[in-house]
């Protein structure tokens, strides 16, 4: 099997509360940290990685990510999933060629801009795009922006699933969804879903996966604990 498929089959045929859990590397060093410690899969997180090359979130050059995450791709022997936020700006077919370019499996799009959320239907045809230039190569993570941009009612972010699944989407991401609406979530949903993960006095992995969720992603908050750890040392040494 290739790598693809591999990362593929991990999310399916899941027992509830076990869902595929994704350490989100931010650099090399992080990637081989957490392949050391048994994980079969990564997903990077961009803000993480933004972070390590000295950018805020969103603002890192499509060069710089694309080569941050061919270096993580290269330290490791698992599959890699990147978050390359909104595409930025490249046609569905040059995405998908840069993606394939680092060696990752799989990718995460978001589908709002700025906070605004885009247009579903058109983001719909877009993600279809990608699915078409990609075929089984990469799996595609669309992320579902309502709850991030203030949109509580979780009918419209099914709604909006719906339409990415339809367009080819391997896995959804509801980022911000609050936990309780999760089984509602599950049932509205075809397919996987991915959700962020809590706060170290939040729902366990385990209790996510029984309330439906498929697999968790940690976004930068890895990175972030690894900074204040760092913090703590510098301050040791002062």
């Amino acid at each position: 099997m290739s790598k693809a498929e591999v990362f593929r089959a991990l999310h399916h045929h899941r027992v509830p509360g076990d869902p595929l859990v994704l350490p989100g590397p931010w650099d090399a060093a992080s990637a081989r940290v957490f392949e050391e410690a048994g994980f079969p899969a990564l997903a990077t997180p961009s803000a993480g990685v933004a972070a390590s090359l000295g950018y805020e979130d969103g603002r890192t050059p499509a060069d710089e990510m694309f080569a941050a995450v061919a270096r993580i791709v290269r330290a490791v022997d698992v599959p890699v999933s990147a978050d390359v936020e909104g595409g930025y700006g490249l046609a569905p077919k040059e995405l998908v060629e840069r993606l394939l370019e680092t060696g990752a499996v799989g990718c995460n799009l978001e589908d709002s801009e700025d906070g605004v959320l885009k247009d579903p239907r058109a983001h719909a045809d877009w993600l279809a795009e990608v699915r078409a230039a990609a075929g089984d190569r990469l799996f595609v993570n669309a992320r579902v922006d309502t709850f991030s941009c203030g949109v509580a009612d979780p009918g419209r972010a099914i709604e909006r699933a719906a339409l990415y699944v339809a367009a080819g989407a391997d896995c959804v991401y509801p980022i911000g969804a609050p936990y309780e609406v999760l089984p509602l979530l599950r049932a509205g949903t075809q397919g996987p879903i991915n959700i962020g993960a809590p706060t170290d006095e939040g729902p366990s992995p385990a209790e996510l996966g029984a309330r439906g969720a498929t697999r968790i992603t940690f976004g930068p908050r890895l990175q972030r604990r690894a900074a204040r750890a760092l913090r703590e040392i510098a301050a040791q040494l002062t």
